[in-house]
């Protein structure tokens, strides 16, 4: 299999690494100059990917901010061709999807939204791992949902990255899911870290404090870009958690035991409902 990759940042270098440990070959391209270099000195990357050979390859994988991805959809639409399938891998999916389907079907070529749903708080391609994707889920937005021959083409293309489970759903769905499951997650936990005490919280601190300010170590630029483009979705679920927080602000206030008990006890009970025990 020839695998392009347009990226080589934590995502489109992980590919890269997974695809090139398969056996597989993979072509990149990057902004940066000196990361594709070094990956093709290292033998990561065979060679690099243009217009001119794009056509020939079984996948290609863009795995770069919302913006830019559309930016490379327009540019390298024309020189696709129909034997590949092309999958964005951005962290919303609006507005690249809606690029990427009318694109797909101006130019003939197969494309697909994708969301690696990985990562670390590292970015760039020398924190990229071959095992980075292995047993995670992987979202994809198919331009119809019951094409069965095109999902397992795609599931078989994957297959080089490990993932565990692939999910099926809307550019929508997918936004309005993310926003509470990750985008929520990132802002919570950067808005948290802002208290004064936590420059004091050596010593006082263990998993608790790991696991909720784990993502505030992120890349603002990117992360800014992601939260603007899925605003709408990601407000609302801001303004439920707000509601939510005022209650247990106005219980300890008025200092209601059995108000604040149940308010914990709530939350408590939907956990176990959604993860389970």
């Amino acid at each position: 299999m020839t695998v392009g990759i347009i990226g080589l940042g934590l995502i489109g270098g992980s590919f890269a690494k997974a695809y090139g440990q398969a056996g597989h070959t993979v072509l990149a391209l990057d902004t940066d100059r000196s990361t594709l270099n070094f990956a093709m000195v290292s033998g990561v990357v065979t060679e690099e990917l243009t217009k001119e050979n794009a056509a020939g390859c079984d996948l290609i994988l863009i795995a770069i901010n919302p913006e830019a991805a559309c930016r490379a959809l327009e540019e390298f639409a024309p020189h696709f061709g129909s034997k590949g399938v092309v999958i964005d891998c951005c962290g919303t999916k609006r507005v690249v999807c809606s690029v990427g389907f009318r694109l797909a079907k101006r130019w003939g070529f197969t494309y697909l939204g994708g969301h690696p749903m990985a990562g670390t708080h590292q970015s760039g391609f020398k924190y990229a791992g071959a095992n980075l994707f292995k047993g995670a889920p992987m979202v994809i937005v198919p331009p119809v949902y019951d094409d069965i021959a095109l999902l397992s083409r795609v599931k078989n293309l994957l297959k080089p990255a490990q993932f565990g489970r692939i999910s099926i759903t809307t550019a929508e769905d997918h936004d309005e899911i993310i926003a509470f499951t990750s985008q929520m997650a990132h802002v919570i936990s950067n808005a948290y870290i802002k208290s004064p005490t936590a420059r004091k919280r050596k010593g006082f601190s263990a998993g608790s404090y790991r696991d909720l300010t784990r993502v505030a170590w992120l890349n603002p630029p990117m992360w800014a870009e992601l939260f603007l483009e899925n605003k709408d979705n990601l407000i609302s679920e801001l303004n439920q958690l707000i509601g939510a927080l005022s209650e247990y602000r106005e219980a300890m206030v008025s200092d209601d035991a059995v108000r604040l008990t149940r308010l914990l006890d709530d939350g408590r009970r939907i956990k176990e409902e959604v993860d389970g025990r």
